[in-house]
């Protein structure tokens, strides 16, 4: 049943060109398997209880915000080329909030929503360069739909492949998978982790953002988190083998952005993100 299924879902390639930049390959099949845009619709309706929560704690930063509107320049410098890895993100609503924390979190929902948590900048002391990498990682996980992969994986997983027939052949994908869970703390696979930061490492490149300040990012993160890291860090490789792993990708990234900044790229699109 199982091997039935996997045959009838088709892959689809990345949008990337491959002339430049980093090649990572085909999504993952299983994605297939949860509908994108009810999962979207779902991270929108979770995206939305967070703000009603944080603004009900004061924690939720207001329009005009500095640290806020930096976010969103930054964003927006990024969103233009989130289209080489998933051609749906040029019809996302995107969207870009601070909450004040002491958490060092950041995320980007399905569908393009995305919280940093002031704890991560202003106790990192992040320059506008790692917040891009940052920000560029997380939407990785978007663009890439690393969500609905996971989501598929533990669908199968817990489920079984006669609900999963009954899902494919019926299309109760809702009932059965319960998919979303809370897609705010859902963790990804080591494998998806390392993607998203080889395409984030593009994505900010592109925008003119220096992608070597991964190296001080992830050497300032080592050592705030040297006794316990956080969940953001869970699945990742750690310390000196992620900074190793961003030194094999800058030679495919730094003519990005050496193109870039003599081109005067980087000029942020206000409408881009809604709010």
């Amino acid at each position: 049943m199982l091997a039935t299924v996997l045959g009838l879902v088709a892959s689809i390639g990345t949008n990337a060109a491959e002339d430049d930049g980093v090649h990572v390959g085909k999504p993952s099949s299983f994605r297939k398997l949860v509908p994108a845009q009810q999962l979207e619709q779902q991270s929108a309706a979770q995206f939305g209880e967070l703000k009603r929560s944080a603004a009900g704690k004061n924690a939720l930063a207001p329009e005009g915000h500095p640290q806020l509107k930096r976010l969103r320049s930054i964003a927006n410098r990024i969103i233009p080329f989130a289209g080489r890895f998933n051609p749906r993100a040029s019809r996302w609503r995107w969207e870009v909030i601070l909450i004040g924390s002491k958490q060092l979190n950041a995320f980007c929902m399905p569908g393009g929503k995305i919280a940093f948590y002031t704890g991560l900048i202003d106790g990192l002391k992040l320059s506008d360069d790692e917040i891009a990498i940052v920000m560029g990682h997380e939407i990785a996980h978007a663009l890439r739909e690393h969500a609905r992969e996971r989501i598929a994986k533990s669908g199968l997983t817990n489920l079984g492949a006669n609900i999963l027939g009954q899902v494919v052949s019926g299309g109760k994908y809702a009932g059965a998978f319960q998919f979303g869970g809370n897609l705010m703390t859902l963790e990804f696979s080591r494998e998806n982790e390392s993607e998203a930061d080889v395409i984030g490492l593009d994505l900010s490149a592109r925008a003119g953002f220096d992608p070597r300040a991964g190296i001080s990012l992830w050497q300032k993160m080592s050592a705030a988190t040297r006794n316990a890291p956080p969940q953001w860090l869970s699945t990742h490789p750690a310390g000196q083998n992620r900074i190793k792993e961003i030194q094999q990708h800058l030679p495919e990234v730094m003519p990005l952005y050496e193109k870039a900044r003599a081109n005067g790229t980087g000029k942020p699109n206000p409408a881009l993100v809604t709010r």
